[in-house]
C-alpha cells in the first residue's frame, strides 16, 4: 500500500473514532426529540405577535437537527399554520446553523468551548434576524394554527410504540439524510490532515478579520452539512486557520448556500431574505471576531487530541457508526403520511410529480400539507422517486400544487385515476 493512502486511511480513522460515540449518542437525542417536539408542538408555542414568539423560534430550532434544505419547507409549513414572519425567519436562521448531532460532535472534535458556542451564536442570530424581519415587515392577519394532526401517532391502523420510533428516527432516518455528506467530509479532513501541514494556511493569510472573510467567502455559496462540516473544520484548525474563521465556515457554510437562499425568495420574500442573508454574514464575523477572543487554535487543538475513551471504543463506535450510515446510504425506503388502511376502493386517486424534496423532513412536510388539503383521505410520499400518491374525493388538482409550490417546490399532476 503506498504511504500516502495509508496516511489518510489512519486519518480518516481517527476522526472518525473521535467523533462516533458522541454522534451515535447524538443520534438517539435526535430521535428523542423527533417524538416529543412534534411539528404540532413547534406551532402551538410560536403563533403570536412580539418578541417571545421570536426568542421560542429561535430556541426551537438550536437543537433540531435540520439542514438547509429540510428547514424551508418545515419553516414554511409553521407559517401556513399561525407563526409570524419574524419567528419564520429566526426559526430559519438558527435551525441549520447546529443540531443536537452537530453539538454533540463539535463537542467530540473541537473540544467544549465550541460546543457551547455554537448553539448560543445561533440562539441569538435567529433572535436578531427574527426581530429585524418583525420591525421590517407586516404580518398581516396571523391564521389560527390547525389541531389536525397527521403524525404516525395520530394515524389509523397500528400505532407505533415511541421507542420505535425513537430508534427509527434517530438511527434512520437522521442518518440516511446525512450519511453521505457525513462521509465526504470525513474523506476531505483525511485529506487536509495527511497532505497539509500544520500552520499552512495561517502563512496564506494571517488569522484575523481577513481570514474570517475568506472562510465566509467559502461557505456562504456552498452547501456544507452541519455535522459534516465540523470534521473539515477541525482539519482546517490543525491546518492554520483560526477558531473564529472555522466559525464562520461552520455558521455560513450550513445555512447560506445558492439553492437555500434562493427558495427563502420565493417563498418568504426578497425582503426578508435580505435580511436573513445579512443577519447570517454578520453574525459569522462577529461571532468569529469574538471567538478568537476566548479561545486560541492552540486550545482546541489540545482539545482535539485530548480523549479519555480506549482506543477500542472508539473502534467499535466507529464500525457501528459505518453500519448505520451504510445502511442509510443505500436503502431509501418510501416515506407514508397518514395513511388510512380503510380507503375506499372507489376513491379518486391522484399522483403528484415533486422536484426538489432532498430528505425525510421534505417528504414529511409535504406528506403533511396534502394531507390537511379538502378532501385527501390518505398521503404517500415517495422520497427517492420525487412523488406523491393522494387518495379522496373531489381532489383540488391546481390547490394541492399551490400548496406544495408554497413550501418552494414544485409540482404537477403526472395522471390520475378514478375509482381505483
Amino acid at each position: 500500500m503506498p504511504q500516502w493512502l495509508g496516511e489518510i486511511l489512519v486519518e480518516f480513522w481517527m476522526v472518525s473514532g473521535q467523533m462516533a460515540p458522541y454522534l451515535l449518542f447524538g443520534f438517539l437525542m435526535a430521535g428523542v426529540l423527533s417524538v416529543f417536539v412534534s411539528p404540532e408542538f413547534v406551532e402551538r408555542h410560536l403563533g403570536g405577535r412580539g418578541l417571545w414568539p421570536i426568542i421560542k423560534a429561535s430556541a426551537f430550532g438550536v437543537p433540531l437537527p435540520l439542514c438547509s434544505c429540510g428547514v424551508i419547507p418545515v419553516a414554511a409549513s409553521i407559517r401556513r399554520h399561525g407563526a409570524s414572519r419574524g419567528a419564520t425567519t429566526a426559526f430559519l436562521i438558527s435551525t441549520p446553523q447546529t443540531g443536537v448531532d452537530s453539538i454533540m460532535t463539535t463537542l467530540s472534535l473541537l473540544g467544549p468551548v465550541f460546543a457551547i458556542y455554537r448553539p448560543i451564536a445561533a440562539l441569538i442570530s435567529g433572535a436578531i434576524g427574527g426581530a429585524i424581519v418583525s420591525a421590517t415587515e407586516s404580518d398581516g392577519e396571523l391564521v389560527s394554527p390547525t389541531e389536525k394532526c397527521s403524525d404516525p401517532c395520530c394515524t389509523t391502523g397500528e400505532k407505533p410504540s415511541s421507542l420505535h420510533r425513537v430508534f427509527t428516527h434517530g438511527f434512520v432516518t437522521l442518518p440516511r439524510d446525512i450519511a453521505k455528506a457525513l462521509l465526504v467530509g470525513l474523506v476531505i479532513a483525511a485529506l487536509i490532515s495527511a497532505f497539509i501541514p500544520e500552520g499552512y494556511f495561517s502563512g496564506l493569510v494571517p488569522p484575523g478579520p481577513l481570514q474570517i472573510l475568506v472562510l465566509m467567502a467559502v461557505g456562504v455559496p456552498i452547501y456544507i452539512c452541519a455535522t459534516a462540516s465540523i470534521p473539515i473544520a477541525a482539519g482546517l484548525i490543525l491546518a492554520g486557520v483560526s477558531p473564529g474563521a472555522a466559525f464562520a465556515l461552520l455558521m455560513t457554510g450550513p445555512a447560506t448556500n445558492a439553492a437555500t437562499v434562493a427558495t427563502i425568495w420565493k417563498v418568504m420574500g426578497k425582503r426578508t431574505c435580505f435580511i436573513y442573508l445579512g443577519t447570517m454574514m454578520g453574525a459569522a464575523f462577529i461571532g468569529g471576531l469574538i471567538l478568537d477572543q476566548i479561545v486560541t487554535a492552540g486550545q482546541v487543538q489540545a482539545a482535539m487530541h485530548h480523549g479519555w475513551m480506549p482506543m477500542w471504543i472508539k473502534s467499535v463506535a466507529a464500525v457501528m457508526l459505518f453500519g448505520v450510515l451504510g445502511a442509510g446510504a443505500f436503502f431509501r425506503p418510501k416515506e407514508h403520511h397518514a395513511h388510512d388502511e380503510h380507503a375506499s376502493p372507489d376513491k379518486e386517486t391522484l399522483n403528484l410529480t415533486i422536484k426538489g424534496m432532498t430528505c425525510s423532513h421534505c417528504a414529511d412536510v409535504v406528506g403533511r400539507a396534502l394531507q390537511e388539503q379538502a378532501g385527501v383521505q390518505s398521503v404517500e410520499v415517495d422520497l427517492s422517486a420525487g412523488r406523491a400518491r393522494l387518495v379522496g374525493d373531489e381532489l383540488d388538482q391546481s390547490a394541492l400544487c399551490k400548496v406544495i409550490q408554497e413550501l418552494g417546490y414544485t409540482a404537477e399532476v403526472s395522471d390520475q385515476e378514478a375509482g381505483k
